[in-house]
């Protein structure tokens, strides 16, 4: 983890939207989506399914479907816009100024290619000063950086081959190819078992620390968060509702949904056998959103208060810290979550 209060941002998105045509209307997934990341850092992001954290990294990248848009914001690399590039340009920038490790590396990878012949196409498009003897060294490189064993034979197999540990890894080592400045994880350990989901969390710090890399972690398990980020991202119907130091966010909580959140993980100390606390309700669709706070259908907090019938702005708490709720003072002075 690195400290980044001084530290001019290598990316910064500001104010976000994306929304997507379908058969009943237009649908905005994405809402004032605003962060800043710098060099080397850490950025969590949490949220349920459909929160949106998928969503802004394709954005980002210029990868969203084909009945998707950037209808606002803006997303600046080392301060040159992105949003509205050429697709020329945006190719440029992908695999070479930023990366990203998809969920399912199945089905990422090319199953009828060899791992080296697909790490060996991003160098192409990007080393060109590398001639194939060169691109051959680098990949070895590469897989050995990752730690995967008989990195010369391995290269050669197909990702069938490969445990589902070891895919994760290949992926790591094709991101990783021409050193990108900036590495997007799309829940890169959810299909692992708990020890190779250690080993690939230490992977990718190790990596980091290595290159200076920025790593941005999607993610639901706030395990995760509290292991690697330096500062969290928390999202719910397609806003940020709360964001500050990871240890920030964990010690006390300024939104209901954080909170929820929080209380609903499971414990080494609890002993008593009992169920999880689960925050009711489902998240909304993102087509039929309720009005006011998208979170007072399922906050015990906003019952019965007239004020959560107005979306809440993201109240700045201090440097790096902020929280879309009319009631996070009031938060900060309840119980915590164990």
């Amino acid at each position: 983890m690195t400290s980044t209060s001084e530290t001019t941002p290598v990316l910064s998105v500001r104010d976000l939207t994306c929304e997507f045509s379908t058969a009943g209307g237009t649908v905005r997934a994405v809402n004032g989506v605003s962060f800043d990341l710098a060099p080397g850092e850490t950025l969590g992001v949490v949220g349920e399914s459909g929160s949106g954290k998928s969503i802004t990294m394709l954005a980002i990248l210029g990868l969203l479907a084909a009945n998707g848009r950037i209808t606002g914001g803006s997303v600046t690399l080392d301060g040159v816009e992105l949003v509205g590039a050429s697709e020329k340009r945006l190719q440029s920038v992908r695999g070479r100024e930023i990366s990203m490790i998809f969920q399912d590396p199945m089905t990422a990878l090319n199953p009828v290619m060899t791992i080296a012949a697909q790490i060996d196409e991003s160098l192409k498009r990007h080393s060109r000063g590398l001639d194939r003897r060169g691109r051959q060294s680098r990949i070895i490189e590469l897989l050995d950086q990752v730690r995967i064993p008989n990195a010369v034979r391995r290269a050669r197999q197909y990702p069938h081959e490969f445990s589902g540990g070891m895919r994760q890894r290949a992926m790591i080592a094709m991101a990783m190819a021409n050193r990108p400045r900036i590495l997007l994880a799309d829940e890169p350990t959810t299909a692992l078992d708990v020890t190779v989901q250690a080993q690939i969390l230490d992977l990718l710090h190790d990596v980091q620390v290595e290159t200076g890399t920025a790593l941005v972690m999607i993610t639901h398990d706030l395990g995760v968060i509290a292991e690697v980020a330096d500062r969290a991202l928390v999202m719910y119907a397609g806003r940020v509702v709360e964001t500050g130091t990871a240890a920030e966010l964990f010690a006390e909580p300024r939104h209901p949904y954080t909170r929820g959140l929080l209380a609903s993980r499971p414990t080494l100390d609890d002993t008593d056998g009992g169920d999880l606390d689960a925050i009711p309700g489902q998240p909304p669709n993102p087509a039929r959103l309720p009005s006011g706070c998208s979170f007072r259908p399922r906050c015990d907090l906003a019952q019965g208060r007239t004020e959560c019938a107005e979306a809440p702005e993201l109240a700045v708490l201090g440097e790096g810290r902020a929280a879309a709720c009319h009631f996070h003072t009031e938060l900060a002075l309840s119980e915590r979550p164990a």
